[in-house]
C-alpha cells in the first residue's frame, strides 16, 4: 500500500446559494427550504470488497456509467465500504486498484481514493447524490455474511472512529448526504454473535451501535441522514433475548426476517439520536423467493398479503404512524425467472411508488449472484426490461421529467432537458402541495380476450400534474389489490383467467404523493377459451453480442397465423455448454437441458404478422439450438 500525499479534507463544491443537506419532517425527508423530497437511487459496490474500488471499472468507463444512472433518474447513490478501508485511507494507505485503463484513461495514475475523491466530482457534474454505506467490518466480497459490525482487529471503536474519519474529510461536501451505519445486522436467537435490538448498551446492541455512530457523526455533521437498518430477529410478546428459539411444542419466541429488515423494536426502542433527531432515517431490506424462500412465499402470496402480514409490522408501520422517514436500502432481484419472484418484485414496486417511500435498487452490478444488476455483464448495456417495468416507475419523476436532489444541477447535468434541479421543481415558493388530483374517468374495457383486456380512462387533472395512475383489480367479489402503474391513460391487463369475472378502477397519482379517489369500478367477465385460432408463429435466434465466455442474444416471434394470437411460447434443447443466465420480455422456465419462454402480459397479443422479441445473456459460445419451436394460441 501506498502512503496519502494529502490527509487534509477534500475540497468542497463550489459555493451554491442553498446547499443540498436535507432532514426530516415526521415521516417525510426534506430540504433546508423545507421542501419534501424522494430519495430514489441504486447501489454500486466495490470499495467494500478485496477489490477497494467500484467493480466493473474493468470493462465500463467511469464516467459514462455515472452520467447514465443520472440520465436514466437516478438521484442518489449508495456506495458500499468497509471500515477496514476507512482505517486504511485514515492512516495514510491506499492501493492502486486494477482498472482497466483503455476504458478508463482519466484514472491513470490514481490511487482508490483518488478515484473515489473523482468519482464525488462526476457526481456533482451529474447532479447525483451519494449515500456511504459500511457494508463489512472487514474488505472482504462476503464480509456482509459476518453478522455485526465487529471483527478480529476491527472493534466496536475502531468502527466508530472510522465513521468519524470520513465524516470529517467530507463534512462541508454536500454530495454526500447520508450515512448508512452498518449494512444488515444479523443472527439468529442463541448464536454468536449476533445483533439484538434493546435499549441496553451492551456490545451487540445494534439500536446501541446505531445511537453511538449516528452521534458521533453529527457531532462532527450536524447536517447528515443517519440510517439506521434494522436485525434479522425479534422477541415475541412476553419473550426476551434469553428465551430459546422455540418452545417445547415447537412454536417460534421470535419473529424473523430478512437480515437488516426486521424493525420491529423501534416500536419499543426507538433510535434517539439527541438534539439531531430530525436527522434519523430507518432503512430495512426486502428480497424475494429467489434470494430465500421465506414462509410468506409459500402459497398464494400477494400486494396485500405482503403488506399485512410481512411489511407493516417490520417496518411499513414506522413510516404510516409518521415516526420517521423510511428508505429501502436494498430492494431487486431477477426479474422474468420465477412467477413468484415477478409477482414480489412488482408488488415491492407498486408499495413503493404509493407512498412515495425512499429507496437505493440493489443493484447497478451485474456480478450480484443472486439478483443481477441494472447492467449487463459487459458493464455497458442496461437492462431495459428491469428499467423500465421495475425501476423507472419509482424513480422521482415530475411533470415528465426527473428530479434531481440538488439545487443548482439537473441529473445528467445542468445542460439535461429530460431532468430538472429542485430550485426548478420548487419554483415559485416551494409551498408543499397537499392537493390530489381530481378522479380519473371510469375505465373502458376493449379487446377482451380469455386472458387479457386493454383498459383506458379519462386523464384526471392535478394542480401540479398527474405522474402516474394506479390500475387496482378485484377478483370476483375480493378486494382490489393494484396490478399496474402507468404514465398514460391505458393499461393492458394480462394473466386473466377465462370464464372469471374483474371489476378494474384506477386512482391518481401527483409528484407530492397525493392521491385521488378511486374511479367508479368497470366490471367486465372474460369469455370461455382463448381464441386466437388460426393461429401459429415462427421463432427466428441470433447472437446480438459476444465476449470471453459468454453472450447476449435475441429471439424473434412472428405470429404467422390469421388471427391474433394471445399468448405464445417458445422452446429449445440448449446446445452441450450453452448456458442461458437470464431472459428479459419472457419468462423463462428450465427443465434440464429444455428451455421455455413464455410471452410476459404485455406482448402475448400479436397481430397477424405482427412481430416481438425476447432477449437474453447466457455463457458459453452461443451456439445456435437445432430445434426451436414456436406455438401460439
Amino acid at each position: 500500500m501506498a502512503a496519502l500525499q494529502d490527509d487534509a479534507p477534500a475540497p468542497a463544491p463550489a459555493a451554491a446559494p442553498m446547499a443540498d443537506w436535507l432532514h426530516t419532517d415526521g415521516n417525510k425527508i426534506v430540504d433546508e427550504a423545507g421542501n419534501q423530497v424522494w430519495l430514489t437511487g441504486t447501489n454500486w459496490f466495490g470499495f467494500n470488497a478485496t477489490e477497494r474500488v467500484f467493480h466493473g471499472l474493468w470493462n465500463g468507463n467511469i464516467e459514462t456509467i455515472t452520467r447514465q444512472m443520472a440520465e436514466r433518474g437516478i438521484n442518489i447513490v449508495r456506495v458500499p465500504i468497509s471500515t477496514q478501508l476507512l482505517l486504511e485511507w485514515k492512516a495514510g494507505q491506499t492501493v492502486m486498484p486494477n482498472v482497466n485503463l483503455s476504458a478508463n484513461p482519466e484514472l491513470a495514475g490514481m490511487n482508490n481514493l483518488q478515484i473515489f475523491d473523482h468519482w464525488l466530482e462526476l457526481c456533482e457534474k451529474y447532479g447525483l447524490k451519494v449515500m456511504l454505506d459500511v457494508h463489512s467490518a472487514e474488505a472482504d466480497n462476503s464480509g456482509h455474511v459476518y453478522p455485526v459490525w465487529w471483527k478480529g482487529t476491527i472493534t466496536p471503536e475502531k468502527f466508530y472512529q472510522g465513521w468519524e474519519w470520513v465524516t470529517a474529510r467530507y463534512r462541508t461536501n454536500d454530495t454526500i448526504v447520508a450515512m448508512d451505519i452498518k449494512n444488515e445486522p444479523h443472527g439468529q436467537a442463541g448464536t454468536s454473535p449476533r445483533a439484538k435490538w434493546d435499549s441496553s448498551t451492551d456490545q451487540d446492541n445494534f439500536k446501541h451501535a446505531c445511537e453511538t455512530a449516528g452521534r458521533r457523526i453529527l457531532a462532527i455533521n450536524p447536517k447528515v441522514l443517519i440510517m439506521c437498518e434494522g436485525n434479522e430477529t425479534y422477541p415475541r410478546p412476553g419473550k426476551s433475548w434469553a428465551s430459546p428459539a422455540t418452545n417445547p411444542d415447537r412454536s417460534p419466541n421470535y419473529y424473523n426476517n430478512w437480515w437488516g429488515g426486521n424493525l420491529r423494536g423501534v416500536k419499543d426502542h426507538p433510535v434517539d439520536l439527541g438534539a439531531n433527531q430530525d436527522q434519523l432515517v430507518y432503512s430495512p431490506h426486502d428480497y424475494g423467493p429467489l434470494v430465500f424462500e421465506q414462509p410468506w412465499f409459500e402459497g398464494d402470496f400477494d400486494k396485500t398479503s405482503l403488506t399485512n402480514d410481512v411489511w407493516r409490522p417490520n417496518w411499513l408501520y414506522i413510516h404510516e404512524d409518521k415516526t420517521a422517514p423510511l428508505l429501502i436500502g436494498e430492494w431487486g432481484g431477477r426479474l422474468g425467472e420465477d412467477a413468484g419472484q415477478d409477482k414480489w418484485l412488482k408488488a415491492l414496486r407498486d408499495l413503493i411508488a404509493e407512498h412515495k417511500l425512499h429507496h437505493t435498487f440493489w443493484c447497478l452490478n451485474p456480478n450480484s449472484g443472486d439478483t443481477g444488476g441494472l447492467l449487463l455483464d459487459d458493464w455497458k448495456t442496461w437492462d431495459e426490461t428491469k428499467y423500465n417495468q421495475v425501476l423507472k416507475p419509482t424513480l422521482w419523476q415530475h411533470e415528465g421529467k426527473f428530479v434531481s436532489l440538488d439545487h443548482q444541477v439537473r441529473l445528467g447535468g445542468t445542460a439535461s432537458t429530460t431532468s430538472i434541479n429542485l430550485t426548478e421543481r420548487y419554483a415559485g415558493g416551494g409551498a408543499a402541495d397537499v392537493t390530489a388530483p381530481t378522479t380519473p374517468g371510469r375505465p373502458t374495457v376493449t379487446d377482451l380476450t380469455a386472458s387479457t383486456a386493454k383498459l383506458s380512462w379519462a386523464a384526471s387533472t392535478d394542480n401540479v400534474g398527474v405522474v402516474s395512475y394506479d390500475v387496482l383489480r378485484a377478483t370476483g367479489t375480493g378486494p382490489a389489490t393494484v396490478v399496474g402503474t402507468v404514465s398514460g391513460t391505458t393499461y393492458q391487463a394480462g394473466n386473466l383467467d377465462a370464464a372469471t369475472t374483474y371489476t378494474f378502477k384506477v386512482r391518481a397519482r401527483d409528484a407530492a404523493g397525493n392521491v385521488s379517489v378511486a374511479s367508479p369500478g368497470r366490471t367486465v367477465t372474460t369469455p370461455a377459451g382463448g381464441g386466437g385460432s388460426g393461429g401459429g408463429c415462427t421463432a427466428t435466434y441470433q447472437v446480438t453480442n459476444t465476449w470471453q465466455g459468454g453472450f447476449q442474444g435475441e429471439v424473434a416471434v412472428k405470429n404467422t397465423g390469421t388471427a391474433t394470437t394471445n399468448s405464445w411460447t417458445v422452446s429449445w434443447t440448449s446446445p452441450s455448454g450453452t448456458t442461458i443466465s437470464s431472459v428479459w420480455n419472457g419468462k423463462l422456465t428450465v427443465a434440464g437441458t429444455k428451455l421455455t419462454v413464455r410471452n410476459e402480459p404485455y406482448n402475448g397479443q400479436l397481430a397477424a404478422g405482427a412481430v416481438t422479441s425476447f432477449g437474453f445473456t447466457g455463457t458459453g459460445a452461443g451456439t445456435a439450438p437445432t430445434t426451436l419451436s414456436c406455438t401460439a394460441s
